[in-house]
């Protein structure tokens, strides 16, 4: 049965004239990739991320990174979109859906099929040297990573390689940053999938939209700090909410 709050965003998303999407980690859940914040299975839950995933720990200590993200590097890579990725591909070959803006690297939208993604905490699709700026596919490295544990280097200056994912203490990057501004202005309906909101800049380009004017639909199990200013606020699961969506924008129920 489809909730009131349902046929709501419904009703919202039918009308939107620029709709966008703003995803976070719960919209990946269901394709084995865990989030950050949860009880007992976030990622934060067993380590300091300021110690294992920041800039500033990199540099001093890229081995502990890269403890870390081997298992999560493996999951990323095995990982399949999802009913909810698809569902947004879906809505944007459809021509109602024009962007999505993401907090994830596991570059699962891309996989699913859509294509005006701006990817705002970066992805694993690259490397670069954290000495000589020497940027590198990720592919052959990570995969001898993964298989090996060896610690990807740069082939020319032999220092550590580093994935193209933003991390704690260092900026967002600036083409993605200003494309996901944009939209989030230009946008008159916004989206806001699986995100705490938590994690700063990036969980201010809601905001940004709300006073920009937009209406704000947010699906996520849990409560955000936005829940008060949303038009409609849907507590389902993504995987059931985005397919409704979809189907919605489609005339299809």
């Amino acid at each position: 049965m489809t909730s009131n709050s349902l046929k709501a965003a419904m009703q919202l998303v039918r009308r939107a004239s620029y709709l966008v999407a703003f995803t976070g980690a719960g919209i990946s859940t269901h394709s084995g990739i865990p989030d950050f914040r949860s009880p007992r299975s976030g990622l934060w839950e067993q380590v300091d991320p300021l110690d294992v995933a920041s800039l500033h720990g990199f540099r001093r200590h890229p081995e502990r990174f890269y403890t870390w993200i081997r298992p999560l590097a493996r999951t990323i890579l095995d990982a399949a979109p999802n009913p909810a990725h698809l569902a947004l591909a879906r809505m944007e070959q459809a021509g109602h859906l024009k962007s999505i803006i993401t907090q994830n690297i596991d570059m699962l939208h891309e996989r699913a099929g859509s294509r005006a993604i701006h990817e705002v905490h970066g992805h694993l699709r690259a490397l670069t040297c954290i000495h000589c700026f020497a940027g590198f596919p990720a592919g052959p490295p990570i995969d001898a990573f993964i298989a090996s544990g060896l610690i990807p280097r740069c082939p020319c200056c032999g220092h550590v390689l580093k994935p193209n994912i933003i991390l704690f203490g260092e900026q967002l990057p600036m083409r993605a940053l200003i494309a996901a501004r944009r939209e989030a202005r230009r946008c008159d309906v916004l989206l806001v999938i699986g995100s705490s909101l938590e994690a700063y800049p990036a969980g201010e380009l809601p905001m940004l939209a709300y006073r920009a004017g937009a209406a704000l639909v947010v699906i996520n199990l849990r409560e955000t700090a936005l829940d008060p200013l949303a038009e409609v606020v849907i507590r389902e699961d993504v995987i059931d909410a985005l397919p409704l969506l979809a189907a919605a924008l489609q005339n299809e129920v």
